[in-house]
């Protein structure tokens, strides 16, 4: 009769267990941290704000500002809600409003579609900048590459990496540019607080474009499929949702000035062509015009990944059995329908990025107003835990304010797509 091998670990096999779970963890969490802030910086935010600060100068400063106040906001409560829960977003709706959650789920998801359909015509607008290939060719690339990302084993790791590492070559090159670029920051401060024009479509459209649709919900959902759930993870949870935020709002506002450098410099941009990437070859040359593409193709394709992973998690409300294996699957769909559209849609690329913003900022409060209804009223859902009051007090303003914006800038987004 064989013995069973019952022995019991060593204090150097627990240490390393801890340790490895320590840094596990701490991947996780800087995996959502960096996905959040990706796909808040994704194609879609730095052509929106090529555009917007073509046509508005440094008043625009004041739209950067409201998006990074409203995503600061947002995220907190959906990143403290979401996890404290241990559901995902739309099942969580469901068990607080009957059937709320199928709806939210449809909006996140043609939402994700419609970004992703530009987060592709970013990475190839990316790749031309950068390659000189045709950007229908890199969109097709770049979409198969992350394919390659979401089929790999341990897709979930190497998610969590590449998505960092494009996250910090966008930071560093965007910050270079920004110096070259020499902006009016003096101006710019000025009319971040005192703007000389205040434009709700196109504030709705760059909130859409950082904070709308899938991008809510990415950081928690990506929390979630990690582990990190649970009361006991509020103010973790909480703190990264501020690091996320804070580097977004950084990475933001440097963009800003990168661009309000060129345009006060006397250069027009060609706002139906590629204005980012004028800016960028403005201020720094072919060299400039190579980072761009570079930057462009990181932020394109980071968002692909997001908005894939982040749409699909949307899925499991409607079946049980939609698992991690299933999900890989139906994300590959997701990225291939979005490539085929792109790849047949006779609309600009910069139209689709800028409208995708847009269309995702009418989305926003629809589901955030679930969510403070749950934060203020249904604390069964929550394990019994009180979201901090401060917080839902601001949800609550945050909640109003985007209504409003959405329902004054409804036909001003759809006209983005005759641009």
């Amino acid at each position: 009769m064989s013995e069973r091998n019952t022995a019991v670990p060593g204090p150097e096999t627990v240490a390393s267990g801890a340790v490895g779970f320590v840094r596990a963890r701490r991947a996780s969490l800087l995996g959502a941290i960096f996905m959040m802030a990706t796909s808040a910086i994704g194609p879609g935010f730095i052509t929106q704000t090529a555009t917007f600060t073509a046509t508005l100068g440094a008043a625009f400063a004041f739209g950067i500002l409201v998006s990074i106040i409203i995503d600061f906001v947002v995220q907190a409560n959906i990143w403290r809600i979401v996890t404290v829960s241990g559901r995902r977003a739309a099942e969580l709706a469901n068990a607080a409003v009957p059937f709320s959650g199928y709806v939210l789920a449809v909006l996140v998801i043609f939402g994700g579609l419609v970004f992703n359909i530009g987060n592709i015509a970013g990475a190839g607008l990316g790749l031309n900048a950068l390659l000189g290939i045709d950007a229908k060719i890199g969109g097709a690339i770049s979409a198969a590459l992350a394919i390659v990302i979401f089929i790999v084993k341990r897709a979930g790791v190497v998610m969590d990496w590449v998505i960092v590492a494009l996250g910090l070559v966008m930071i560093v090159l965007t910050v270079i540019v920004a110096i070259v670029a020499n902006p009016p920051i003096g101006e710019a401060l000025t009319q971040t607080v005192l703007p000389d024009v205040i434009d709700f479509a196109m504030i709705t459209t760059i909130v859409g474009g950082t904070v709308g649709g899938y991008i809510t919900y990415a950081g928690a959902h990506k929390l979630l499929d990690s582990g990190v759930a649970g009361v006991e993870h509020a103010e973790q949870v909480t703190r990264s949702a501020f690091t996320g935020i804070a580097v977004t709002g950084v990475m933001r506002y440097v963009l800003f000035l990168a661009f309000l450098g060129v345009t006060a410099s006397g250069v027009t941009l060609d706002l139906a062509g590629n204005p980012a990437g004028d800016a960028f070859q403005a201020a720094a040359g072919e060299i400039g015009l190579r980072a761009f593409g570079l930057v462009l193709w990181a932020a394109g394709i980071s968002s692909v990944i997001g908005a894939a992973f982040t749409s699909v998690s949307f899925t499991t409300v409607f079946s049980r059995r939609i698992d991690l294996r299933v999900r890989s699957w139906i994300t590959v769909g997701f990225i291939l329908v979005g490539l085929t559209v792109y790849l047949i849609l006779g609309t600009t690329p910069v139209a689709l990025l800028v409208f995708a913003g847009g269309f995702n900022g009418l989305i926003l409060p629809i589901g955030f107003t679930i969510f403070m209804y749950i934060g203020w009223f249904r604390r069964d859902l929550l394990h019994g835990y009180r979201v901090p009051k401060w917080l839902l007090i601001s949800g609550t303003i945050v909640t109003v304010l985007t209504w409003y914006m959405g329902v004054m800038s409804f036909s001003g987004i759809f006209a983005f797509l005759a641009a």
